[in-house]
Parts: structure tokens; sequence; C-alpha cells
């Protein structure tokens, strides 16, 4: 299922990074998981933050608590991929990553260039 030389043990670590308000919390929400779910394919493992939507629903914490706790993720991942669309927080996040010298890629076809992935037909 990896498209890669690499392997589970040493896995690629991506953080989504994306609108999540607007236009609509429910379709960005699964934009970001179909993105997540694409990387899993190529044998990439994702952190997907808009997924807190469900965490959030059931112990509803203030919107900076989710910023700290996402900005925790994304020190820990080896790069973050940035959706389209206009997003305060994203490009906070953007910021943030690149501040660490955390890579930061805009498209799906530049991260996988990156990291010498080809998929496979």
């Amino acid at each position: 299922m990896t498209n890669s030389a690499h392997t589970t043990t040493d896995r690629i670590h991506v953080y989504i990074a994306g609108p999540y308000t607007n236009p609509d919390p429910v379709l960005n929400t699964r934009a970001a998981i179909k993105m997540g779910d694409t990387l899993a394919e190529l044998g990439m493992a994702s952190y997907v933050p808009h997924l807190t939507l469900f965490w959030h629903l059931l112990f509803p914490h203030p919107v900076e608590w989710w910023y700290e706790f996402d900005l925790r993720w994304l020190e820990r991942c080896d790069c973050l991929l940035r959706l389209p669309g206009a997003s305060t927080g994203a490009d906070e996040e953007v910021e943030f990553a690149l501040a660490r010298g955390i890579p930061v890629f805009y498209s799906l076809d530049e991260l996988l260039a990156y990291y010498q992935i080809r998929p496979q037909p």
C-alpha cells in the first residue's frame, strides 16, 4: 500500500491546514478528511485538526484551547500541507510551521516531489 521507500516505522507525518468555518465547517472537514485519506493511501500519517469538531460537540472548549492543542500536534509533524481557501487560522499555522523549520506545501504534488514519492498507477 505504501508507494515510497518510507516504512511504517519512519512514516511521514503531515499536518493538514485549511479553512474550517468559511464557507462551511462540514464541507471543509470533509475536504480535510479526504486529503488525510489520500495521504494514508500513499503510506503517510496525517493529523486532521478539523476532526476536533466532533470532540468539541461533546466537550466544548474555547477556540484558543483548540488552537493551542493543534499547534502542539503541528510541532511533532514532519510537514504541513496547506489546503486552498481563505483561513486566518491556517495561515497562522503556516507561519508557526515556517518559524520552526517545518516544510510547508501548497499542493499534494509538491509534497510528493519533496519526499520523492511516486504514486503507483
